[in-house]
């Protein structure tokens, strides 16, 4: 019994070693730089030690699959002040922690045009999937054949980013309703013109 907290207390200090481990470089009696993690010989020149931290990566905080899904597939919302269709395109989107870049066709209704022949909103870009208003059980087949997940993982909630062209012609603050949760919603599907 006595043996088990001195185990602990070796593999303690062994893990705090690891964490911070001292590397050696030095020139040898040949010329060849060594690097070591043990102190050099006698005979060496030029020694340098230094402690390295902990071999930890820093990565995105978004799973690899959604990452491979943002890169392969962005995902573009077009919308307006356009009632229960933008609001519920809108809330579906943050229901499935979908990182987006929204556009809005009051402030680019040429680049709308341009794209989609018109300016309806909401309009949704899955990579080069194009879906004109919002039918739920559409958008959600887009999303998923793009690797999107169906429900933000564990400590995501990513919201819709603006894009560089119309960051000036974000709504103010106050003055577009919030959005319907999945369960406020009324009955899915429509669309409406950007030109009211």
């Amino acid at each position: 019994m006595k043996k088990i907290p001195s185990i602990t207390v070796v593999l303690a200090l062994a893990s705090g070693a690891a964490s911070a481990a001292q590397l050696y470089r030095w020139v040898d009696e040949k010329g060849a730089v060594e690097y070591r993690d043990t102190p050099p010989p006698s005979t060496a020149r030029n020694v340098e030690q230094r402690t390295m931290s902990g071999n930890t990566i820093e990565t995105s905080t978004l799973p690899y699959s959604v990452q491979q899904a943002m890169k392969n597939s962005p995902v573009t919302l077009w919308t307006f002040d356009c009632g229960d269709p933008c609001k519920q395109a809108n809330a579906h989107l943050a229901k499935r922690g979908i990182p987006h870049t929204v556009r809005y066709a009051n402030k680019e209704p040429e680049a709308l045009k341009k794209l989609t022949g018109g300016t309806e909103v909401p309009v949704l870009l899955v990579g080069s999937t194009q879906l004109k208003g919002y039918l739920e059980t559409n958008w959600d087949a887009a999303l998923d054949s793009a690797g999107y997940p169906r429900t933000p993982p564990p400590g995501m909630k990513p919201q819709g980013k603006v894009a560089e062209s119309s960051k000036s012609a974000e709504p103010a603050k106050g003055k577009e309703p919030a959005a319907k949760t999945a369960a406020d919603a009324a009955p899915k599907g429509g669309q409406a013109s950007a030109a009211k």
